[in-house]
């Protein structure tokens, strides 16, 4: 149990070993992505300085400390040991890497190696990688996917005393600890940008609805359009692939209708590269003809012409976490959440403005 200061709103930490970004979350009443960019100098979050102020008064309150400075150093090989990342593919998009970064991050204020094996879904290889990775006597293994997903884990995760987490995937019939992104309030965050600038028709090309991340950044936006009274309209829906050219046809498609939509949602930054170029063709100008706005907040937006507004992924906070919630402790706490969502925070840049009347 740590003792806290008196501010109002901060009190002990009952039944965890150590202080945590969730504790701090809670206490500044903020997500644990915000803590996450605070905590770690990011700047690239739209945060407002009340509510930076109010993580870093809420971590000294509560005497966070990173890993290094926390964990026990009962022996050389504990303090500094290994930790595993287990993965089915790692190269097929930037977000991979992004995952790796916050892992890195957190073990190397452990003292601790990364060791990453990427499995590729091969049901033969993938459990005996565990295995490898156990009788290695690792500290933590981090089981993780590229796309968000529920998955069945190998028998060695449900047998070993390894501390186990899920990253970027749950398993709902089993008791691990699991970090995803808040897609769904991701969704509805970037549909209510467009909505707060006064937009009223509101299309969006959606990624492969086979896909839980497509599924849910849909609900996110129809649960914004309901929010505010806007009826939903099928025809404004156009099903894309996460790739330019989707988005390329997905736009004409849209404003080929006899009522266009005066903003478009692309629910990935790729698919607004392809949005842009249609609406340039078309000779609309972003934003004064027609708003946009993306998902992911990768490098891209920043170069496109206007800046696009987006959405981060937290990929490098739910790495973070993963690694700090395996060596805490905390899931042998009863009690204690299984699954936490991640906010998707917008970045807001130059490609929204009201409509035109």
């Amino acid at each position: 149990m740590t003792q806290v200061g008196t501010r109002p709103g901060v009190g002990k930490v009952a039944g965890r070993k150590r202080v945590t970004m969730q504790d701090i979350a809670r206490v500044a009443g903020c997500s644990q992505s915000t803590v996450s960019f605070v905590l770690s100098g990011n700047t690239s979050a739209n945060i407002s300085e009340p509510t930076r102020q109010r993580v870093l008064q809420a971590a000294r309150d509560l005497e966070y400390r990173p890993a290094s400075l926390s964990a026990p150093r009962r022996s050389r090989a504990r303090s500094e040991g290994t930790i595993a990342l287990v993965i089915d593919k790692i190269t097929t998009s930037p977000e991979g890497i992004v995952m790796v970064d916050g892992i890195r991050e957190i073990a190397r204020s452990l003292d601790a190696v990364v060791l990453i094996a990427e499995t590729d879904n091969d049901p033969m290889l993938e459990p005996r990688t565990v295995e490898m990775f156990v009788e290695l006597g690792v500290r933590a293994i981090i089981y993780a996917c590229i796309f968000t997903r529920d998955v069945t884990i190998p028998n060695a995760l449900r047998e070993t005393r390894v501390p186990v987490v899920l990253l970027n995937c749950y398993a709902p019939d089993e008791d691990l600890p699991a970090v995803v992104p808040g897609e769904v309030a991701g969704g509805h965050r970037a549909t209510n940008a467009l909505l707060d600038a006064g937009h009223r028709r509101i299309g969006t090309i959606t990624g492969e609805m086979f896909m839980e991340a497509a599924r849910d950044r849909l609900q996110g936006y129809r649960n914004a359009l309901a929010t505010a009274d806007v009826p939903f309209a099928p025809e404004l829906v156009a099903e894309g692939d996460w790739s330019p050219s989707a988005g390329y046809r997905g736009t004409r498609a849209l404003m080929e209708l006899d009522a266009p939509p005066t903003a478009i949602f692309c629910q990935n930054d790729r698919m607004a590269i392809g949005c842009y170029e249609a609406l340039k063709e078309l000779g609309k100008r972003i934003p004064d003809d027609i708003s946009v706005v993306g998902y992911d907040d990768t490098e891209v937006a920043l170069h496109l012409s206007p800046p696009l507004t987006s959405l981060i992924l937290p990929s490098r906070a739910m790495g973070r976490w993963a690694v700090e919630r395996a060596v805490s402790g905390i899931d042998d706490q009863a009690g204690s959440p299984k699954m936490i969502k991640l906010e998707c925070e917008l970045v807001e840049r130059e490609s929204i403005a009201p409509p035109k009347t």
